[in-house]
């Protein structure tokens, strides 16, 4: 027998099984919830209760997304988020049966991270040591140790002080899943993590009203912890300040990095350790990045690359 439901009681009770028994964090719950309501609202714009809805009516649904211009890929995460949804209700008895679980995922087209060219990454680097403002210590050791380590956005801004060994230049991660690794870093990251350390950082320690010390490394020019948008907000003003434009993202200087790693011969294995890939395959993208920088690079060089074939 069916439960009986208050309106979106089940969206409730799925939030807080993701919250205390998945122990998905606020972000990645967000996610799905995103995914659910735009299902329900395309569900009930068409009078349908989205507890009752069948295979024809979810091929409905993504004839109407694809109609909408939205991504193969796209798509794929919501039917994921869907389907991982439903089975929460047929487990739970909210509904008799995973419509979801018929419905098979498109193949996504195959898209190649953007990375950047090695003197992209030295110009910006060289840009930004150019800056006089009080934030560019902070903002240097941020660059220096995206790229000399290929940490996620997450990674970095949780990265507490007791984390970082200066001596041995490793740094200690908390990943994905709760999963720990060790890094090595540059010389010249350590450099400039040790200068914004002893000068900056203790300066940004005396903005905050806060009564306890912060024990994550790097901190807001308020003297609190950074967030994602916030480390995305930095990396735009760098590009402002220093008048080097190369759309910048986190997770691009992270695919530089790998990408960098394997143009100069490091080991395949390596480099999924080094990012923290629990899969082989995953880290292998890196292989078609590079590929496609040596075709492009080839069609530019070769003198008879651009010329058209007369047969």
């Amino acid at each position: 027998m069916l439960k009986v439901l208050n309106e979106n009681d089940e969206i409730a009770a799925y939030t807080n099984y993701l919250r205390l028994e998945r122990g998905y964090s606020e972000r990645t719950i967000d996610s799905y919830l995103r995914d659910i309501n735009k299902f329900y609202k395309f569900a009930i714009s068409k009078n349908i209760n989205p507890l009752k809805v069948n295979n024809t009516f979810i091929r409905t649904f993504l004839s109407y997304e694809r109609l909408n211009d939205i991504s193969k890929k796209s798509i794929k995460r919501r039917l994921s988020a869907l389907r991982s949804f439903y089975g929460f209700l047929e487990e739970n008895k909210y509904v008799k049966f995973n419509p979801f679980l018929a419905i098979t995922s498109p193949k996504p087209d195959i898209t190649y991270p953007k990375v950047l060219y090695e003197d992209e990454i030295e110009k910006l680097l060289a840009a930004n040591m150019e800056r006089k403002d009080p934030l560019q210590q902070r903002d240097q050791a941020i660059l220096e140790l995206l790229y000399a380590s290929g940490l996620r956005a997450s990674e970095l801004i949780n990265l507490e002080v007791a984390d970082i060994d200066f001596s041995s230049r490793m740094v200690k991660v908390l990943g994905k899943g709760s999963k720990e690794r060790i890094i090595p870093i540059s010389p010249i990251a350590k450099n400039s993590m040790m200068k914004y350390l002893k000068n900056l950082r203790a300066e940004l320690i005396l903005q905050s009203n806060k009564e306890e010390l912060p024990t994550v490394f790097f901190l807001n020019s308020k003297g609190d912890k950074l967030t994602l948008r916030g480390l995305e907000y930095i990396l735009k003003q760098i590009e402002l300040k220093t008048g080097v434009f190369l759309d910048l993202h986190p997770h691009m200087i992270r695919h530089t990095f790998a990408t960098h790693l394997l143009e100069n011969g490091a080991d395949l294995r390596t480099i999924q350790t080094l990012l923290g890939h629990s899969s082989i395959s995953t880290t292998q993208i890196y292989t078609h990045v590079t590929t496609e920088a040596m075709k492009n690079e080839y069609m530019q060089a070769h003198p008879r690359a651009k010329k058209k074939n007369s047969n």
